[in-house]
C-alpha cells in the first residue's frame, strides 16, 4: 500500500501547482493594483536601484507561475520565482529575517515557503505531468 504514495511526478504537479498558483494570486492583485507597482518602484529607487525593475515582478508572480503551473520551461520558472521572492524579503522583509510571531512561528513563513518552493521547483523540475512543445 506504501508503494502506491511513491509517485514523484504527482508530488511536482502538485507542488508545481500550490506554489505556483498561490503566486500567481499575488502577481494579479499587483496587476490588478497599479500602485503596488508604484510602491515596489519606490522601495527599488531608494536602495539605488533603477525603479523599472519594478515590472520584474510581473515576470516573477505571473509569467513564472504559469511557466510552472504547466510545466513549460519549470526549473526557469523556479529560478525566476526564487529570484523573486529573494528580491522581495530583501526590499520588504529583511528586518523581520530573524523575527517569530506570538505562537513562535516565524515572521517570514509565508515568504520561506514561497522561497523554497520555488527553489524546490527549480532543483527538481516538472516530472512527466508537462507540456512539451514538439
Amino acid at each position: 500500500m506504501l508503494h502506491a504514495l511513491h509517485n514523484d511526478d504527482l508530488g511536482k504537479l502538485l507542488l508545481r501547482l500550490s506554489v505556483g498558483g498561490l503566486m500567481l494570486l499575488h502577481g494579479i492583485a499587483k496587476l490588478t493594483n497599479p500602485g503596488s507597482l508604484t510602491w515596489i518602484g519606490n522601495a527599488l529607487s531608494a536602495q539605488g536601484l533603477p525603479s523599472f525593475l519594478a515590472y520584474g515582478v510581473l515576470i516573477g508572480e505571473i509569467v513564472a507561475p504559469l511557466m510552472a503551473i504547466i510545466g513549460l520551461q519549470t526549473r526557469l520558472a523556479g529560478l525566476l520565482m526564487t529570484c523573486n521572492m529573494l528580491v522581495a524579503i530583501f526590499l520588504v522583509h529583511r528586518h523581520e529575517l530573524l523575527d517569530f510571531q506570538a505562537n513562535g512561528a516565524w515572521a517570514l513563513e509565508l515568504q520561506g515557503l514561497f522561497l523554497f518552493g520555488a527553489a524546490a521547483i527549480m532543483f527538481l523540475g516538472s516530472g512527466r505531468t508537462a507540456y512539451r512543445p514538439d
